[in-house]
């Protein structure tokens, strides 16, 4: 027999249960036969290049399962294939628990990452609110970008928004995020809400540009 190696994954059983679990699979794919004896200790410690004592409680764990039987003296002897795949699906459903925990440990971090991210964003609307406050005359317009609008896909520059406009831009609403000071680099997307600054003229000049691009 070739040497066995165990693929490591971020959540992961014990060595020992997953030579077991590798053994199991040989079984249920026919490589290894029912009624037939497989290498003692020893050798498949070699194999897996570990030590006998991982593989002596790996084989203790197929034994329990009723996979396979040691006797002292005659090895180790498979019993039962109809076990080792019984032993698979229940390996196999522990291992889509762990993976699922990993997942939701995964989702709270980016939860604690995207309340931190509100909580600046937040801080910084006030900032602006607070400066924009000072600012008179001015009017904040809301604007929907249609979807026929010839603006979609191009950057804020391209189109000189604020020298055929007179509108300074100090947000986009978008899919439910606010993306405050977007800069001239940011593009227009189908149905942004865009926060403009500027004249009372400048909600007439918006539409034109939306129209004529």
């Amino acid at each position: 027999m070739g040497c066995y190696f165990i693929m490591k994954s971020s959540v992961e059983p014990p060595i020992y249960s997953r030579i077991a679990m590798d053994i199991a699979t040989r079984i249920a794919k026919g490589e290894l036969k029912e009624k037939t004896k497989i290498s003692g200790r020893s050798l498949l410690a070699g194999q897996y290049n570990v030590s006998p004592e991982t593989i002596r409680r790996s084989l203790r764990l197929l034994e329990d399962m009723e996979i396979v039987k040691t006797q002292t003296g005659s090895g180790v002897t498979i019993i039962s294939r109809q076990n080792a795949l019984r032993y698979i699906e229940k390996y196999n459903t522990g291992k889509d628990l762990r993976e699922l925990k990993t997942e939701i440990q995964a989702m709270i971090v980016e939860k604690e990452r995207m309340n931190q991210d509100i909580s600046e964003k937040i801080e910084h609307m006030f900032d602006l609110s607070e400066r924009l406050r000072h600012i008179n005359p001015v009017n904040i317009i809301e604007v929907e970008v249609p979807l026929d609008s010839l603006l979609i896909g191009k950057m804020i520059a391209d189109v000189q928004f604020w020298q055929k406009t007179g509108a300074t831009i100090v947000g986009i609403k978008r899919e439910g995020t606010l993306i405050l000071s977007p800069g001239p680099y940011a593009c227009f997307m189908p149905l942004d809400i865009i926060l403009v600054i500027g004249d009372n003229g400048v909600l007439k000049r918006i539409e034109q540009l939306m129209r004529e691009g």
